[in-house]
């Protein structure tokens, strides 16, 4: 967009020239142009020097976007370049002869930190023309609610979102009513959205939405600035084509929000790869995912055949089909089209620094090595999986799950070593070497051992507790409805989203006391491992006092605190938490779908026995211990139990010699 700056005659044509040679991307003629209407005194020039930037820009491949943010902090802090003729900005409106000056290089720079994936830094820069959106050009707001909407999406704000869309839809009337299934019709996808939340398997994988593509079709542009409201006959159509493009993008963003939200809404289909993807991104949310990986299939079938296929599409079909097996357990199907989407990705991604602000927002491999990092942890690759988390970590610091992930590839890597150095301790038992003994190590290091993995459980279950604090319930559908009757601007800017797990969607409180107690499990086990037992029963306790706890979760804390009150010689305080009659009250099923050994109810019961009778022969009560060790049957404890036996055997035979 290129327009008008108000002066005479002359400097209007010299105007229309240069608006013509810069959508000819004749850049050099446009800034000689303007270098003319600078020359001739034209008083708006805080308006010429964002255009000339705005051209500079385009003239130089849209790479050089650094220079151009420069230029626009200096714009909005109403510094004057020199041999400029700006004038101080400070205190100026939109009525002012440089307001829409300003307001336009706000909303460049809040582009630019968009492409940049500097989501957050966005949102603050575009914050101010929000707050008056019913004061902007009907065009500007239309650049400006698209653009908060995208940056609402890219941050799953999700019930924000939704509500800023009704403050479009019914305040602004920037966009219409998206079509919705007949109420005969029982097509609604939202049947129980808490369950479907909770029971995803892929519920911590940083999915790139299926319609990412669509958003990045609505990729916001620069904008170039006027200084008045009215617009001349020979530019009207530019302006009304820039208008029509932000209301069609703001119609695919409408849409996608509604998706997202798990709202009943029709995807008319038209041929295009936006709506196509948008359709499969419904039907992964209705959990038909068979249906959606067809619809990504011939969104590639289509595109192949029409050859518009780009690294993009291709980036996100792939990472997408990855993720729909990732749902349904396919770990090492999802772990190739991950693997294909990181190849694509890296077409776009060899060199952002001289890459356009285009191709580097559509640059995704964090959330694409988020996923990859996942299905590994479920093909039991801890150290593939961990070297794939350490790059989204440096985005996503933030999310505790993220490090609570980190920190389960460091003890599944732990655990494989420990079970190939018994191996061989076993195979070479006659060996005269000695091996060596553990080396601890800095826990600041990146490395998959115990160490760091204590680190990312502190930092998980840091972040996990101050987002418990500050969870928001969502409103019961009585407040809801009394919250409809308050002003829109208000409603939505006060909507609350619990997106503690960017890139992942907002979690539930269900999965944040989920989580939480998975994070107190594995910092109990890693500080028994790490001779930490004050530690260990600390965080054994926190994880018994859980709310929701599961059965499984429950056994373990049981088991790690009697662990660590046996290791502190407290084994009298220890049988408190290794009496067996709390495993008849468990669940079986909890037991039976877990990936570990304990399988069964009855497997439990022996290792809590075995764990027993180990307190027992400590207190040297070996009758008893040696009663409990005959009624373990289970192979899970059969060699221990053999071993203890013994023990108990030779000390009672000691005892009797002795009396």
């Amino acid at each position: 967009m290129f327009r008008k700056l108000l002066s005479d005659d002359e400097n209007y044509n010299l105007l229309c020239q240069a608006h013509e040679q810069f959508n000819n991307r004749e850049y050099d003629r446009c800034l000689e142009l303007l270098q003319q209407l600078e020359t001739k005194g034209e008083s708006s020039g805080l308006i010429l020097r964002h255009n000339r930037a705005v051209v500079k820009y385009y003239k130089g491949g849209c790479k050089q976007h650094q220079q151009l943010l420069q230029e626009l902090e200096q714009l909005s802090d109403g510094k004057t370049a020199p041999g400029a003729s700006g004038v101080p900005v400070v205190g100026l409106s939109l009525k002012h002869a440089g307001g829409s000056a300003i307001t336009v290089a706000r909303y460049n720079k809040a582009v630019i930190y968009y492409h940049r994936h500097m989501y957050g830094t966005a949102l603050e820069r575009l914050a101010p023309l929000v707050s008056r959106l019913e004061a902007l050009e009907k065009h500007m707001a239309a650049l400006v609610a698209t653009l908060q909407l995208q940056l609402l999406l890219a941050t799953n704000q999700l019930n924000r979102a939704e509500a800023f869309l009704d403050y479009l839809q019914y305040k602004l009337n920037l966009v219409a009513s998206a079509p919705s299934p007949n109420n005969n019709t029982n097509t609604n996808p939202n049947t129980n959205p808490d369950e479907a939340a909770s029971g995803a398997t892929a519920a911590a994988a940083a999915a790139v939405a299926a319609a990412a593509a669509a958003a990045a079709a609505a990729t916001s542009t620069l904008a170039a600035a006027a200084t008045s409201t009215t617009t001349p006959s020979v530019l009207d159509a530019t302006v009304a084509r820039v208008a029509g493009e932000s209301g069609g993008h703001l119609q695919l963003l409408q849409l996608l929000t509604l998706v997202l939200n798990r709202k009943p809404v029709v995807i008319i289909e038209d041929g295009t790869p936006q709506s196509a993807e948008l359709r499969a991104l419904q039907y992964y949310i209705m959990k038909d995912f068979q249906m959606a990986a067809k619809q990504l299939m011939r969104i590639n079938s289509d595109c192949t055949q029409a050859g518009t296929v780009t690294p993009q599409l291709s980036t996100c079909i792939a990472n997408n089909m990855g993720v729909i097996h990732l749902r349904v357990r396919h770990y090492a199907i999802a772990a190739k089209f991950f693997q294909n989407a990181l190849r694509f990705d890296q077409q776009l991604a060899d060199n952002l620094r001289q890459s356009s602000l285009q191709t580097m927002s559509s640059a995704r491999s964090c959330e694409i090595m988020y996923n990859l990092g996942i299905a590994m942890l479920h093909l039991r690759r801890p150290k593939e999986a961990f070297q794939c988390f350490l790059v989204p970590i440096k985005q996503y610091h933030s999310n505790p799950r993220l490090w609570f992930r980190m920190a389960e590839s460091c003890i599944m890597e732990h655990e494989t070593k420990l079970r190939g150095e018994e191996r061989q301790s076993l195979e070479g038992v006659m060996n005269s070497s000695v091996s060596k003994p553990y080396a601890a190590q800095s826990s600041a290091v990146p490395e998959p051992t115990l160490e760091f993995a204590a680190l990312c459980l502190r930092s998980a279950l840091t972040l996990a507790l101050q987002y418990r604090a500050s969870f928001h319930m969502a409103a019961s559908p009585e407040e809801a409805l009394e919250q409809k009757d308050a002003a829109a601007q208000q409603l939505w800017s006060q909507q609350q989203d619990n997106n503690f797990c960017n890139p992942s969607k907002p979690v539930s409180l269900e999965s944040l006391e989920n989580m939480l107690a998975a994070i107190y499990a594995a910092h109990s086990f890693v500080s028994l491992r790490l001779g930490d037992h004050v530690t260990a029963l600390e965080m054994a306790r926190h994880l018994l006092q859980s709310e929701r706890l599961s059965d499984a979760h429950k056994l373990l804390g049981h088991m790690y605190a009697g662990e660590a009150l046996i290791m502190m010689d407290k084994a009298t305080e220890a049988r408190e938490y290794l009496e067996p009659t709390f495993v008849s009250t468990l669940n079986a099923l909890d037991l039976e779908t877990r990936d570990w050994q304990l399988k069964s109810l009855d497997a439990a019961q022996n290792v809590v026995r075995y764990n027993l009778a180990v307190a027992l022969a400590l207190q040297n009560d070996f009758q008893a211990a040696k009663n409990l060790l005959a009624t373990l049957s289970h192979p899970i404890v059969s060699s221990k139990a053999l071993i203890l036996h013994r023990y108990v055997e030779l000390k009672m035979s000691a005892a009797s010699a002795l009396n």
